[in-house]
């Protein structure tokens, strides 16, 4: 698939059997972007789905040996030459269905991108990606289920949270902002990131499954208005989208 990290689009079944199958977008660990990004994957999304944004559920995929080995596509395009997709456990979002049913879009035309039921939501994940210092652009997807007419987003890739691999949190206001600045369009000043805001500062201040170092918890939690000013600046004109970061 597409990306620096050379996902793959797998089938896998759960260890309870049962016929209980899913397709799951998996990153291996020896992908070229280096292994921090399936960390900053799997916590940026469960962060994510904890203050209700739209984002796939995410799994640890064991990928076997055999299979790989068997499998001609399963390898990692290097500089010069291929090797093989390393064999172990791997981060895994699951796709929205199955392949031959649900297909989806990174690119909508503009008029079915005004049309989109969850719009609002890239002004939640912008809140998101400022918290966490996503550093790369945000990354959505677009899909509709059979007999529905208009198009729902998932946010995807959060492999560039905590600033990539160097788990540090310097402050660049332009990162993390789509691309298609037409999904602002609702922005009319800081009342416009609620209720996510909000949720950030009560549902995540101490997750059950992860506990933050108390120097950034106050350091997050002080200068997220303030980045948020900052993205409510540019969303409503006040920056240069052009500008570098």
């Amino acid at each position: 698939m597409r990306g620096g990290a050379q996902s793959h689009l797998m089938r896998c079944e759960s260890k309870a059997g049962a016929g209980d199958e899913s397709y799951y977008v998996v990153k291996f660990q020896n992908n070229p972007q280096g292994a921090r990004i399936l960390a900053n994957e799997l916590l940026g999304t469960r962060l994510a789905a904890r203050i209700g944004l739209p984002v796939p559920a995410t799994s640890v995929v064991e990928v076997g040996e055999e299979l790989i080995a068997h499998t001609e596509d399963l390898v990692i395009q290097m500089g010069r030459g291929r090797a093989p997709c390393k064999p172990g456990l791997q981060f895994g979002s699951r796709y929205p269905g199955s392949p031959a049913e649900v297909v989806d879009y990174d690119f909508l035309p503009d008029d079915q991108l005004r049309e989109v039921v969850n719009l609002t939501d890239f002004c939640g994940m912008l809140v998101f990606d400022k918290w966490t210092c996503n550093t790369n652009g945000r990354q959505a997807i677009f899909y509709r289920t059979q007999g529905e007419t208009r198009y729902q987003a998932r946010m995807i890739d959060q492999g560039f949270c905590f600033n990539a691999c160097e788990w540090n949190f310097p402050d660049a206001p332009l990162r993390g902002l789509y691309s298609r600045h037409r999904v602002y369009e609702s922005v009319r000043g800081i009342e416009s990131f609620e209720p996510w805001l909000g949720r950030v500062e009560s549902k995540v201040t101490e997750p059950p499954w992860m506990k933050f170092k108390r120097k950034y918890h106050r350091s997050g939690m002080a200068s997220i208005s303030r980045r948020s000013r900052k993205c409510c600046n540019i969303s409503c004109g006040g920056g240069n989208l052009s500008g570098n970061c």
